[in-house]
């Protein structure tokens, strides 16, 4: 089976990564990772280096990299990667085709196949972020695939709701847990040793992407969060870079400006996935809107502080603690995380790590003529 798998950004490639082993070490497929996105950016820590340091040595790279994070450039930007695509669509043949989550890039790769009738397996639909644009294109990827691998019960309901025809609809359970189950994770001399960071201080790991709903207030966000850093002074702060979304850029430029004034505020642009999963595990909790707070930290557990509405729509467990983006509401937050995060205990609401395993038998079980 001749399989293709669409990844953007060290994001989904972290995610993908079991099931992109196992896919390599199987005969019965021949596996091709199409790159795109912010894979080539320099900026973005030339993440294309860690896939083939990964030994993934069928690699097609495609250039669709946005020229900046405004709104007309992101728009563009999809146009840049449905021609581009098209392009490539026409002379690479693929069985089937993996899409992962709801980046507009992931959504423009994907429609760009439909005139050629390809075949596209979706990886985390059914899922709901009502704070960003990227809710919209997550549907739009389900609507549009054949194949839909969602990772828990609740979201596999959902796809059922969602979907015109909901056939081949399976609750595999999410990846990334896979990941944790199996990576040996750095210990935190190793962390120090590797990204000189000292995680025997009580430490933060902060992601704040943009919300692309409501991208003109930004700025303000930034803005309080910032504000929320320099009173925690007593925590070493990891931030995580933002990704390619709109705005993207502000939140960047701002946070490199705080990082020149704030000597426990430490930025990291990649850290690649045992970095940020071994991170995660040593840090005393997490601060921001990324999706990993709500799948990824369940399983340690790590408490996560999610502010604002980026999220909005996720299935909430108790790790999760929200809270608007003001610097008063945050460091409330965090002194109620401090005082319940000894009772949290591991949960398990997306799956038992065995995805990239369910995939592949289920794979080798469906006949791609009848989809």
């Amino acid at each position: 089976m001749k399989i293709g798998v669409l990844t953007s950004s060290r994001a989904d490639y972290s995610i993908y990564y079991p099931l992109l082993k196992k896919l390599k070490n199987d005969s019965f497929f021949d596996l091709t990772l199409i790159a795109f996105g912010t894979h080539n950016s320099k900026v973005h820590g030339n993440t294309l280096n860690s896939i083939k340091k990964d030994g993934f040595t069928k690699v097609d790279l495609l250039e669709t990299m946005p020229i900046s994070d405004e709104p007309i450039e992101i728009s563009k930007s999809q146009g840049k990667t449905i021609d581009v695509f098209a392009e490539y669509y026409q002379n690479n043949k693929f069985d089937l085709i993996f899409a992962l989550g709801d980046r507009f890039e992931m959504f423009a790769a994907v429609a760009a196949g439909l005139p050629f009738n390809l075949k596209f397996a979706h990886l985390h639909g059914g899922e709901t972020t009502l704070g960003a644009i990227d809710n919209a294109y997550r549907h739009a990827i389900s609507h549009m695939a054949k194949i839909h691998f969602p990772a828990c019960a609740e979201y596999e309901k959902r796809l059922h709701q969602l979907l015109d025809n909901p056939h081949h609809v399976y609750n595999v359970g999410a990846l990334s847990i896979e990941n944790l189950k199996n990576l040996d994770l750095l210990s935190i001399d190793e962390l120090e040793s590797k990204f000189k960071l000292d995680f025997k201080l009580p430490t933060i790991l902060c992601t704040f992407h943009p919300e692309t709903v409501a991208f003109d207030k930004n700025k303000i966000y930034i803005a309080e969060l910032i504000k929320a850093f320099k009173a925690l002074s007593n925590y070493q702060i990891v931030v995580t870079m933002p990704n390619a979304d709109t705005m993207g850029n502000c939140i960047r430029q701002e946070l490199e400006k705080a990082a020149n004034k704030l000597p426990n505020l430490k930025l990291i642009e990649s850290f690649g996935t045992i970095g940020y999963l071994s991170a995660m595990k040593h840090c005393k909790f997490m601060l921001g809107n990324t999706s990993s707070g709500f799948g990824e930290a369940s399983y340690f557990p790590t408490p996560a502080i999610n502010i604002g509405n980026r999220q909005d729509g996720r299935m909430r467990s108790p790790h999760i603690f929200d809270t608007t983006i003001d610097e008063a509401s945050i460091l409330e937050t965090v002194n109620l995380v401090v005082e319940k995060s000894k009772s949290l205990k591991p949960l398990f609401p997306y799956g038992d790590g065995n995805t990239s395993t369910s995939i592949v038998n289920i794979l080798k079980q469906i006949n791609l003529e009848d989809l």
